[in-house]
């Protein structure tokens, strides 16, 4: 490697031609960063006591071996950013400069021979820099003076765009733009293609530009060691596909997430967002992965690229699918994509049929809407959709997943039908996430012909004016407020239309008769409305139990009879011990028993999931497994934490390792408790082997 500090200018200028590697992320800057750079010209420009303004660097190796009558051209493998960029201010400011040269060296006509062409060369050797795929494009049409393409490349064209407008607004100062040009500086890496590791360099890089994503990292990673021919085969079967199907904007902010579930589906292991990478790493070097070949790996990514694209990004062709996939996607359901995308490769294999696949769809949506109706937490729901493959008996497919979901025990559970009717009917529900959602869920359960719901609006029947009109508190009665209070955001009292502001405040019997009133109305959601004389406390409740009953149809629960359900439940061992304080002496000591028993209190008080069993030599606490173990001692109570030790955080150095050490409960973490004073700092590290448990330690 061969580093030199350079001025960006003279170093364009001496160099032949840049060509970004196919494996690069495309162009990915946005507007933040352009006007950074644009701020940094500025102010460089417009000081004299700034000599020179560093940008970062740029790493390259020569395509080639250089020839006497044409240099190779330079492969970009770390500062395309920065490059594509300044090619792009550089052009801006060459179109507004014309003939006029208020720098010595900054006309248009140097700045294009000098930064931005070859213009004794043709073809692709014309232009300076060639970026991949349809950011090349896009960028030749730029300094070439040629229309776009069809699909043009978005970050280029929006970027070229803004610096047109900067410079438009300062053309009074573009000798500040010139003098700031030339004072930019990078450091000039030459990497030597016998004795240098591209990958490795690649990724100890610390740019000053914007970090690379996950899957930028994961495409470096499977093509950058390549041979050219094999990597360019592999690219453009598998890869540009890919970034094709996502499209530009979804390539760049759904990519990396697709990976994280995609890794979750093949190692059953959920990594943290920030780690997506090292897991691809370490999924790639395992023995069954090296075995099958790296294109075997990238035709994986691609399949099950396309099964996220159809899930989650409107590209399903079976239009039954199709509407439930974009229910799913209203209703945002990440934590469920690992298993969607175990169900759609079986469904694509041929295992699963479409019918027992789209209920399957169904009630993966019923089970997240019921629990956020019920309030319950959200925190478990990676751990629980990334388990619910490895309990399918695919010879009897839909009635194992029915029988999983209602098989989840305690803060996992599948709401019942009354708890998810009690939700619904009080909840404020016009304030939920996804209230649009809901309610277009609701008016199109059961339709044939679906009704687009984007194009009305949420309404309240009885207003949200807390000043309401004398004709509405007659028909509230003389406790309107607490009526209005308690109803106005609930089921009963919603609905959709397209005239919400002609409605305004008018009382009801206004909004049922007007022109396109509710008794005009042809929403199943409006349905009833136009026979009601008033509208107060009574029917919104009557009301409120209608759509009740719609909405448990529309988000069933699944339903086994007992023996159906009993034939896919592994046997149970009795947990319950026979065992209770009394056989524990010294918990009935004097001091310890009050410890103890403030303890319990706290960790029964976590959740109400959380659950108590007295052991014959200790006291254990559940949610689904145990998380702590009380051992009582003579004069202190030692537990044991379940997790891993390196992951407890403890700043007191309370806690002991003991996986290498047998010992009663379970876990790899001992603590002791003496004293009420300890406490709350122990019940700190109590709740991470809580929390753990629950799913929320192991998402990123």
């Amino acid at each position: 490697m061969k580093a030199t500090e350079a001025r960006l200018l003279s170093f364009l200028q001496k160099s032949p031609q840049f060509i970004i590697p196919i494996y690069q992320r495309t162009y990915s800057w946005t507007d933040k960063q352009c006007q950074q750079l644009w701020d940094d010209v500025m102010r460089a420009g417009s000081s004299d006591d700034i000599t020179v303004h560093f940008i970062g660097s740029i790493v390259y190796v020569e395509q080639g071996l250089s020839q006497v009558s044409h240099q190779a051209p330079l492969l970009v493998i770390d500062g395309q950013q920065r490059l594509t960029t300044v090619t792009l201010l550089i052009e801006a400011l060459a179109r507004a400069l014309g003939d006029d040269e208020p720098v010595d060296g900054f006309s248009a006509a140097k700045l294009r021979h000098y930064y931005l062409s070859n213009p004794l060369e043709r073809g692709d050797r014309y232009f300076k820099l060639v970026l991949s795929q349809t950011d090349a494009t896009s960028l030749k049409a730029i300094i070439s003076n040629r229309e776009q393409p069809r699909e043009p490349s978005l970050r280029v064209t929006q970027n070229f765009e803004l610096f047109t407008d900067l410079i438009a607004q300062h053309k009074a100062d573009l000798t500040l733009v010139c003098r700031g040009l030339a004072k930019l500086v990078i450091v000039d890496i030459a990497l030597s293609r016998d004795q240098d590791n591209p990958q490795l360099i690649f990724e100890s890089m610390n740019s000053t530009g914007k970090a690379l994503s996950q899957a930028d990292l994961i495409r470096n990673y499977i093509l950058m060691g390549l041979e050219p021919e094999l990597q360019t085969r592999l690219y453009e079967d598998y890869w540009r596909k890919m970034e094709l199907d996502f499209g530009q904007e979804a390539y760049g902010t759904e990519f990396d997430s697709f990976m994280r579930h995609y890794l979750t589906v093949r190692t059953g292991e959920i990594p943290r967002e920030r780690d997506v990478y090292e897991a691809f790493k370490d999924y790639s070097r395992t023995t069954s992965v090296q075995n099958a070949g790296i294109e075997a790996l990238v035709k994986d990514v691609r399949t099950f690229a396309r099964y996220f694209c159809a899930i989650a990004l409107g590209d399903e062709q079976d239009a039954g699918l199709a509407i439930a996939f974009r229910d799913l996607s209203e209703l945002k359901v990440d934590p469920a994509y690992p298993f969607l995308l175990e169900l759609y490769q079986d469904y694509a294999q041929g295992t699963l049929g479409i019918a027992d696949f789209m209920a399957a769809v169904r009630l993966v949506e019923a089970y997240v809407f019921r629990r956020r109706v019920c309030g319950l937490p959200s925190n478990s729901l990676n751990k629980t959709f990334a388990a619910i493959g490895k309990t399918l008996s695919k010879d009897r497919y839909l009635q194992s997943i029915e029988a999983h979901f209602m098989a989840l025990p305690s803060y996992r559970h599948f709401p019942a039908d009354e708890e998810f009717r009690r939700g619904l009917q009080t909840r404020d529900l016009y304030n939920f996430q996804g209230c649009n959602y809901w309610l277009g869920r609701l008016e199109n359960y059961d339709r044939r012909e679906r009704v687009a719901v984007d194009e009305f609006t949420v309404e309240h029947i009885l207003p949200q004016n807390a000043n309401l009109p004398a004709a509405w508190r007659q028909a509230l009665g003389s406790d309107w407020k607490r009526v209005q209070e308690q109803w106005l955001h609930t089921l009963g009292n919603l609905t959709l239309t397209a005239y919400n502001s002609k409605y305004s405040d008018r009382s009801f019997a206004e909004k049922r008769d007007m022109p396109n009133g509710f008794r005009e109305s042809p929403l199943k959601l409006n349905a009833g409305l136009g026979q009601l004389d008033v509208w107060n406390e009574a029917t919104i409740q009557e009301r409120a139990g209608w759509l009740a009953d719609r909405a448990l149809a529309a988000w069933a629960a699944p339903k086994l009879d007992a023996a159906t359900l009993a034939e896919f439940r592994p046997a149970q061992a009795a947990t319950r011990s026979g065992y209770t304080i009394e056989d524990h002496p010294h918990l009935r000591a004097p001091g310890l028993r009050e410890v103890f028993e403030a303890f319990r209190r706290q960790v029964l008080a976590l959740d109400p999931c959380v659950t108590e069993e007295f052991m014959k030599l200790y006291v254990a606490y559940k949610a689904e497994t145990n998380f702590v173990d009380v051992v009582p001692q003579v004069k202190r109570l030692r537990l044991s934490l379940n997790l891993p030790f390196t992951e407890i955080n403890d700043p007191r150095g309370m806690c002991k390792d003991v996986s290498g050490i047998g010992h009663l409960g379970n876990g790899d973490v001992e603590v002791g408790l003496k004293s009420l004073d300890e406490l709350p700092y122990v019940m700190g590290l109590v709740r991470q082997s809580y929390e753990r448990q629950m799913g929320e330690g192991a998402l990123g």
